[in-house]
């Protein structure tokens, strides 16, 4: 089951972050192109209530770290979130997939059946085996930040489609 809960979660995390980096690549140079302030795209929201672009990508990139760790069974790192720029985001994706790709197949043995607690210590506690964790929360998260961020650029008139979301597979 190691094997099983690594390839469901590391190699899904890579590609959608790269799809997400590359997106940002696009969304760079269609401010240069249009002119537009670039934090009018970074700073960009849905509805005022949600967060703005550069938060959706800061939550995404933390939530890939945090499953992957905990699944893993090493310490979450802490992480600069850095600037909001488009330069900031994609160091932030850069050193994510280079921690999740730092971590072995063999340290996600019993993964699937290793308690996970969030929040703990909250109200909000939650315990979770590994498996339900990323399965019922760790993924639709992660899903959630990657595909508001998608929307938001996308709703702000950046030319991208389904494939662009999906990255590289």
């Amino acid at each position: 089951m190691s094997h099983a809960m690594h390839t469901s979660s590391v190699p899904v995390f890579r590609q959608m972050l790269g799809g997400l980096d590359a997106i940002l690549a696009k969304a760079e140079k269609h401010v240069v192109a249009r002119s537009i302030e670039p934090a009018a795209l970074t700073q960009a929201r849905l509805f005022p209530d949600m967060f703005p672009l550069a938060k959706q990508v800061q939550i995404a990139c933390d939530f890939a770290r945090g499953v992957s760790a905990r699944l893993a069974g090493v310490e979450v790192p802490k992480m600069e979130e850095g600037e909001p720029t488009f330069d900031g985001l994609h160091a932030l994706i850069a050193r994510t997939i280079g921690f999740i790709d730092g971590l072995s197949s063999a340290s996600f043995d019993d993964a699937a059946v290793r308690e996970i607690v969030t929040r703990p210590g909250t109200p909000k506690e939650r315990h979770f085996s590994g498996q339900s964790y990323l399965l019922s929360y760790g993924l639709p998260q992660f899903f959630f930040h990657v595909t508001t961020a998608y929307a938001i650029l996308r709703h702000n008139g950046l030319e991208i489609g389904k494939r662009d979301y999906m990255g590289e597979y």
